[in-house]
């Protein structure tokens, strides 16, 4: 068996099985096993692979034609530019998210104190940590297993930030210039119809926005009041239908300076506003 046939193998069995990008997870996972990158392979791509790699990468295509998630089997994916450990109790990292943390660094100021609710693997904190100046950051979750994966993540890309576990700002202390946050947002009735990769496989608890999607903006805008300094910036990420009903919820509460930023997509991602 030759790295080339494996390869033919692996795109052939992920496709009968209806896994999308097939071709992409094939080769991702063929990386992944024989620890390789794609000019070695092209290089040497007639030549037998051996029989420990071959039967790794078969176990992991396998797990991944039940459509367990790429990240769940790698054990890590990609954001801002940093790999970040992920596993079945935390949201796998999305690169929409990256426009909530790209806006949030457009604000943040050196010594800032940032606040990121619902944090998972630590994602959005951990960023911005790393690429701005002297902040102090600190993560907020409800799970402890979650918060473990976020420690582990700091930890390992050497970011300053404290993890508490805490039920939204019941745990939380002092004020802060920022707060950052990509909630549950998806409506109970809705999960059901998600693919079946993150419907399965990924936190419910990280997924489910309660009724309509919006229990926790409603929560956190009424809250955030006590926990931000005067002229402080709430931000958050939505869903693309959203922004209309969150950016009310913020005038309501006080908050001015309102903004949607879109996506690379053109669909409206994050919402901010500061405190009056």
């Amino acid at each position: 068996m030759t790295w080339q046939n494996a390869l033919r193998q692996g795109e052939m069995l992920l496709a009968e099985r209806h896994i999308d990008n097939a071709a992409v997870d094939a080769w991702y996972l063929l990386e992944y096993c024989g620890k390789i990158d794609r000019t070695w392979f092209l290089l040497n791509r007639g030549e037998e692979i051996p029989d420990e790699v071959y039967r790794m990468y078969q176990e992991l295509l396998n797990k991944r034609s039940l459509h367990i998630p790429l990240q769940h089997l790698t054990g890590e994916q990609e954001f801002m530019g940093l790999p970040f450990h992920v596993n079945k109790y935390v949201l796998i990292p999305r690169q929409d998210t990256e426009i909530l943390v790209e806006e949030a660094l457009k604000i943040i100021k050196k010594g800032d104190r940032v606040l990121d609710l619902c944090t998972g693997s630590g994602c959005i904190i951990i960023s911005i940590a790393k690429l701005a100046e002297q902040i102090a950051g600190v993560g907020i979750d409800l799970s402890e297993q979650a918060l473990l994966v976020a420690q582990e993540n700091a930890r390992q890309l050497q970011a300053d930030v404290t993890f508490v576990k805490s039920d939204l700002f019941e745990q939380v202390t002092g004020v802060f210039d920022c707060i950052v946050s990509n909630p549950p947002y998806i409506a109970t009735e809705e999960i059901d119809t998600l693919m079946e990769e993150v419907r399965c496989n990924e936190p419910r608890m990280a997924l489910d926005g309660m009724e309509d999607g919006l229990f926790f903006y409603r929560k956190i805008i009424k809250e955030s009041a006590t926990y931000l300094k005067k002229d402080g910036w709430l931000c958050f990420e939505i869903g693309c239908d959203q922004a209309k009903d969150v950016s009310e919820m913020m005038r309501a509460a006080g908050y001015h300076n309102r903004k949607v930023i879109k996506d690379l997509a053109g669909l409206d991602r994050v919402v901010m506003g500061q405190r009056g």
